[in-house]
């Protein structure tokens, strides 16, 4: 069974269709990247999964049942700008999440369950790199840094389901390379299946398994807001590389023009 299945989804927001009959089948595991021009609706289809907003029409199934309709500890998010609280250390950042699961009432654990969330926490940071500086703030840290805890924060919780925004567009190049290494890391030691939405279109090659391109098919310049995106590529990236790489340059100018097509490391 598909661990996750979208089955006719439209997003409508009073007179402007955003999303439009979105239907997808996605196994545990799979590392999905989206690409799209900007405002085709690919982070309302996040939110979607997040669970942050329902559909207009349609459903969002998780093995089989409704996906919950409100954000739960199976889903991860990171966005492109830092989601870390500036008044906490890079521990208390990690930590906080554990014990609003835990203790969402008080927001806050004590004795034996505290020491536990503790090595936890430790635990989750140091594999993302940030052993070291578990009692500095954020203010403190680096870009790439910062996105490593926001990393960590979506982690503790051991989700299922990962959803990333845009994650690495505000570092520069050197410091995505290390990010796009430490994320393909943490995905192969988890099994977590991920969707993540880039502009990058070399970044969506070189990271995911499969990739879903979004477009606007049909446009009416009597009401703009009719129609909406529509997934109209879906390239799989993990069994001949040279056919998705050729499938992936064959893209139309009207998907690529808004994307970045630097070359993909080790495409």
């Amino acid at each position: 069974m598909s661990a996750i299945e979208i089955k006719g989804v439209w997003q409508q927001y009073a007179d402007l269709v955003v999303l439009e009959n979105i239907n997808l089948n996605v196994d545990s595991g799979e590392f999905i990247t989206m690409v799209g021009a900007s405002g085709c609706g690919k982070s309302t289809f996040l939110r979607l999964l997040l669970g942050q907003e329902a559909p207009s029409k349609g459903e969002l199934l998780l093995d089989g049942k409704p996906l919950a309709k409100e954000p739960g500890p199976d889903r991860g998010v990171v966005f492109q700008r830092y989601s870390v609280f500036p008044h906490l250390t890079v521990l208390g950042n990690v930590l906080l999440g554990l014990e609003l699961q835990e203790s969402p009432f008080l927001g806050r654990l004590l004795g034996a369950k505290r020491r536990e969330a503790r090595e936890k926490a430790v635990a989750i940071l140091e594999k993302v790199g940030l052993g070291h500086a578990l009692n500095n703030y954020p203010h403190a840290l680096s870009g790439g840094m910062q996105q490593r805890l926001a990393i960590a924060q979506a982690l503790v919780k051991a989700p299922r389901i990962l959803l990333l925004d845009e994650p690495f567009g505000a570092l520069d190049p050197g410091i995505r390379k290390d990010m796009h290494d430490l994320l393909l890391d943490l995905w192969k030691q988890t099994g977590l299946t991920v969707f993540m939405v880039t502009h990058d279109l070399a970044e969506g090659f070189t990271l995911g398994t499969r990739l879903l391109v979004f477009d606007k098919t049909r446009v009416d310049p009597q009401a703009p807001g009719a129609y909406g995106a529509r997934i109209t590529y879906d390239i799989p990236l993990n069994s001949d590389r040279k056919a998705a790489k050729a499938a992936v340059d064959a893209l139309p100018e009207s998907v690529t023009r808004s994307l970045s097509t630097s070359p993909a490391q080790g495409a």
